[in-house]
């Protein structure tokens, strides 16, 4: 059995107060009041004040291996990212943003609508020559 990792969060700043990690195997999947018993980070809250994200099993696998950092948007509820800057190794600020692989994805498919219009162009120019 594959199991997706829990991402327990401050609903107010969205810091990541538990992540359970994904697991596999001969494993059991736990219900949120038993990592309440389990973790002393989320026995310690009161449940109203805290969120959680349960994620598929190896959703956002390359994300968390090459971040420095993530976090939830208390706005959009949606996990953020930051990754170490090649260009600056010692910058220690944290930049949180969307996951790279849903900005590669989206980059794809901007690509994808961006080659369908050159095409179109490149159609439409040709009849009102020929």
């Amino acid at each position: 059995m594959d199991i997706g990792r829990k991402i327990y969060y401050d609903r107010v700043t969205g810091n990541i107060l538990v992540d359970t990690g994904q697991r596999t195997g001969h494993v059991q999947e736990t219900t949120q009041e038993e990592d309440y018993t389990i973790y002393k980070a989320l026995a310690e809250r009161v449940p109203e004040t805290v969120g959680c994200l349960q994620l598929e099993y190896g959703q956002y696998a390359q994300n968390f291996a090459e971040c420095n950092g993530c976090c939830v948007n208390p706005d959009t509820l949606e996990l953020e990212f930051s990754y170490p800057d090649p260009n600056d190794p010692e910058s220690h600020e944290p930049v949180y943003r969307k996951p790279l692989s849903v900005e590669v994805d989206e980059l794809k498919a901007a690509d994808v609508e961006n080659k369908q219009a050159i095409a179109d162009l490149t159609m439409t120019m040709a009849a009102m020559m020929g």
